[in-house]
């Protein structure tokens, strides 16, 4: 279809806002290199699509929903954006996308986890690209209680994203035959976990459930450590854990530790060849969320390049209809409720004397099928598909 005039692009310009923690607690899981993903994927694309040049700007939500909402409202204002990429803060991404569907423009959500995103803040207009709390909680919850650890204390980030969290991973630990003995919760971007760990103590829980991202889980895994949870018995249990969260705290700290994950750069072959791209740009091996932001701009240029246009009906229809073959997922499937569907990895941290480099860091356990790992259809509260 290189002939498609690129008269049906508005402006001759595709422009895609980049909408992140820049600077906080989710800076390096997301941030700035989730930025440098996005534009290797505008670059993979020669920077232009049918003639029509392709514009990446840039802003710092703070994790605020304000700041998000009116970050969103003036690029569509001032910048008549297309997409808005990143989304990482569950709150900031249900602010943002309430704006997109009412103009009728996309999001490429790759960071958010909220189940609520693609259930009851589901739109025709955004999708969920590496994971959500369902799928997070259905591995390692899971697994842990398979495994015995059937009584659980939670640490829970006291906002949309933890509270999602917390009930799905009570949920699947209930199912499981386990029983959660007490929450605590605490603020975004907390420094002194003293107080929950001891909490967590004293509940006498096999588990002490983290259902917190970021610098907080590494924060609360430091805490654990120097209060010798592990000497008094107990285990953490990583929810929400990130690659760079492992290599901050060291191999000696976290091996051992299961983990769900979304991709991991040494999976396969062509994710191996992405990363390594990546690394030489960053300096760092990516995670799970960089990783998607490049995989979900791909999937968005692409439906541009097919179609011929960038209509957002047009480009949704194009995404829901293609399934998804990159370096992030094979026959990833694009559901009307705005979920991506795709495998998840059930990973455990590797000893020190077991790690060959730097980077090599995970042991992937077992696959868990899309299908099961995320809510399905029937289950979901999105209207698009239970009225």
């Amino acid at each position: 279809m290189t002939g498609i005039a690129s008269a049906d692009i508005s402006d001759n310009e595709i422009r895609i806002g980049y909408l992140a923690d820049m600077s906080g607690p989710y800076r390096d899981l997301a941030g700035p290199g989730g930025l440098e993903a996005l534009r290797m994927a505008v670059e993979d694309h020669g920077g232009a699509i049918h003639g029509a040049s392709i514009e990446v700007f840039s802003a710092d939500d703070r994790n605020s929903a304000d700041v998000g909402a009116n970050t969103v409202r003036e690029w569509i204002d001032q910048r008549n954006v297309d997409m808005v990429a990143g989304l990482v803060a569950s709150s900031v991404t249900i602010a943002a996308t309430r704006l997109l569907e009412e103009h009728d423009r996309i999001g490429m959500v790759s960071g958010a986890a909220a189940l609520s995103v693609t259930n009851e803040y589901c739109s025709p207009n955004h999708i969920q690209w590496v994971y959500d709390t369902h799928a997070m909680s259905n591995g390692t919850a899971k697994a842990i209680v398979e495994e015995g650890g059937d009584s659980w204390y939670l640490i829970t980030a006291d906002y949309a994203f933890g509270h999602s969290l917390e009930a799905d991973v009570e949920a699947m630990v209930t199912k499981n035959g386990g029983q959660v003995l007490g929450t605590s919760r605490h603020p975004l971007n907390t420094n002194d976990f003293s107080s929950y760990i001891l909490q967590a103590q004293s509940s006498g829980a096999k588990i002490v459930g983290l259902a917190n991202a970021g610098a907080d889980t590494v924060n609360a895994i430091s805490t654990a450590g120097q209060f010798g949870l592990a000497e008094s018995g107990q285990a953490l249990a990583g929810l929400m854990v990130f690659l760079n969260d492992i290599h901050a705290l060291g191999l000696e700290t976290t091996q051992g530790m299961q983990l769900t994950t979304g991709w991991y750069w040494d999976m396969n072959d062509e994710a191996r060849e992405w990363a390594q791209r990546y690394y030489e740009r960053v300096g760092s091996m990516p995670t799970m969320v960089q990783a998607g932001v490049y995989s979900s701009t791909m999937h968005y240029l692409n439906a541009i390049e097919a179609t011929g246009s960038d209509d957002a009906s047009t480009v949704r229809a194009w995404m829901g209809e293609t399934p998804v073959n990159d370096m992030f997922t094979t026959n990833g499937i694009v559901r009307e409720d705005g979920r991506m569907v795709h495998d998840m990895y059930l990973a455990e941290v590797k000893s020190p004397a077991e790690s060959e480099g730097e980077w090599d860091l995970y042991r992937i356990l077992s696959t868990i099928p899309g299908d099961e790992a995320f809510l399905s259809l029937e289950q979901s509260g999105c209207h698009l598909v239970n009225p």
